[in-house]
């Protein structure tokens, strides 16, 4: 698992990979977000590292192996994850906008709080991956599992979920609009909090 090394400006944030300073006191922002994109597609296997607060642009992350990453508060604007393989990565609160996931194994993610718009995690394994109060618009996991998954308190609107595994998995106080769940097992799924 990644290790936080505090920011030598004092802030209390996490340093980002290779730098001692977070990505709010860094000369150039953008030039440690190339810096990382660049070191990540040299990689086959990522592990342990925080980017956390970048932005990267039309960054490729596919056919790549990740684990224990920090990736908090980060933004990713049509960058590709395809065929990519995450295990106990963190995406809390970060922003995903015209990003594809379609092919990837993710396991023990967190997404909590992240903007995910006009994005595909088509064709994908998506186990025990936490969306709770994510804003998902515009967003399609058709032909996944997405087995114990948790989209508590999230908001989905014009999203697809067609011929999806859901069993186990949470939609709790969902704000829901526009979903299609066609030939997807959503009696598996919970949609209400069961009376104690």
């Amino acid at each position: 698992m990644f290790t936080l090394h505090p920011c030598a400006a004092g802030c209390g944030r996490g340093a980002i990979f290779g730098s001692h300073l977070c990505a709010v006191h860094a000369a150039s922002p953008a030039e440690e977000a190339r810096r990382l994109g660049a070191y990540i597609l040299k990689q086959r296997v990522i592990k342990d590292i925080n980017v956390s607060g970048l932005n990267f642009v039309s960054a490729d992350f596919s056919h790549r192996t990740f684990y224990g990453c920090n990736f908090m508060n980060t933004a990713f604007s049509m960058c590709l994850f395809t065929g990519s393989v995450m295990r106990m990565c963190f995406f809390d609160f970060a922003q995903f906008t015209n990003c594809d996931f379609s092919g990837s194994d993710l396991q023990f993610l967190s997404f909590a709080g992240s903007s995910i718009q006009n994005c595909t995690f088509e064709n994908s394994e998506l186990i025990h991956l936490n969306y709770c109060g994510a804003a998902i618009c515009d967003t399609t996991f058709n032909d996944s599992n997405l087995y114990n998954s948790r989209f508590i308190n999230a908001s989905i609107r014009d999203s697809d979920f067609v011929d999806c595994n859901l069993k186990k998995v949470f939609f709790v106080n969902a704000a829901q609009e526009g979903i299609s769940f066609k030939a997807s097992n959503t009696a598996e799924a919970v949609f209400e909090q069961e009376e104690q």
